[in-house]
């Protein structure tokens, strides 16, 4: 029995975890700014506590992590799900909304993450789930701030992995791509409010026709990811990054072939600012 710490646990990828872990007879803390969201969903359910949790609130995600250790003595599995988008080009974004984005996508993960270690170091043993995203590894025109969190989370998470290997505590980072949830449905999308003219058929300004169009007719199956993250987590050996979706896997295949391609067609000039070798001085 595994007992888990989810995040946005009330819809999305978060619901379908807590459905999926309570099937599987663990313990849950399900964490949402309304618990309530969460106990209608699941009713009262043995195994599961529901927690209030704005993950900008730092005072409030050491009482859930509290309370969750309180229930359960626990904590096996932090789900860092929590998060939201935001479309646009990146000079389109105003100040307040980017660091509205980042307070929860980056800052606040961070303060969930610094509540649940410290138990988990205890325990000597855990598994930290970052929830990235395909644009937390390509930068797609329209998404650049909201991807820049995300790229956020997979560099504290590359790191995080090798901090926490001494106290056997892994971290793996999900990255979804396209997948038919609410995400670009006004529940989980801020969409700047201005338009600059000149983005107008751009990619940029395409990228919102797309988003519009694209909603709810996404390829990924979010039920099976839910079902693909337990078996993730049930591995002896589960990986540092953990793509979901055929999308996802073609863009990081063509990504690493972009950067092997470029790589080589500057390997000349990207070398040569190194000061001479020993050896070749003494030659």
């Amino acid at each position: 029995m595994k007992i888990w710490f989810i995040t946005g646990a009330s819809r999305g990828f978060g619901a379908l975890m807590t459905k999926e872990a309570l099937a599987a007879g663990d313990g849950v803390i399900a964490t949402a700014r309304n618990p309530k969201t969460v106990t209608e969903q699941f009713g009262d359910h043995p195994n599961l506590i529901a927690v209030a949790l704005d993950v900008t609130n730092e005072a409030q995600a050491k009482e859930a992590a509290a309370a969750g250790i309180a229930r359960f003595g626990r904590i096996d599995v932090l789900a860092n799900n929590a998060g939201y988008g935001l479309l646009g080009a990146v000079e389109e974004a105003t100040a307040e909304q980017i660091e509205k984005l980042y307070a929860t996508n980056v800052f606040g993960l961070l303060k969930v993450t610094r509540a649940v270690l410290p138990y988990m170091r205890r325990q000597r043993s855990g598994h930290v789930l970052n929830f990235s995203s395909i644009g937390g590894y390509f930068g797609y025109p329209g998404w650049g701030v909201y991807g820049s969190t995300k790229f956020a989370v997979e560099g504290l998470s590359e790191s995080m992995a090798a901090e926490l290997e001494p106290f056997g505590i892994k971290v793996t980072i999900v990255e979804p791509g396209f997948f038919r949830t609410d995400f670009l449905s006004d529940t989980s999308l801020a969409v700047s409010p201005a338009t600059i003219a000149d983005y107008e058929g751009t990619p940029a300004g395409n990228m919102r026709n797309f988003a519009a169009d694209a909603n709810h007719a996404q390829p990924g199956n979010p039920a099976k990811l839910a079902a693909g993250i337990m078996t993730m987590v049930s591995s002896a050996n589960p990986p540092l990054r953990m793509p979901f979706g055929s999308d996802t896997v073609a863009m990081i295949e063509a990504q690493h072939a972009s950067v092997e391609k470029e790589l080589a067609a500057w390997r000349e000039l990207a070398v040569s600012t190194d000061f001479p070798s020993e050896a070749t001085s003494a030659a």
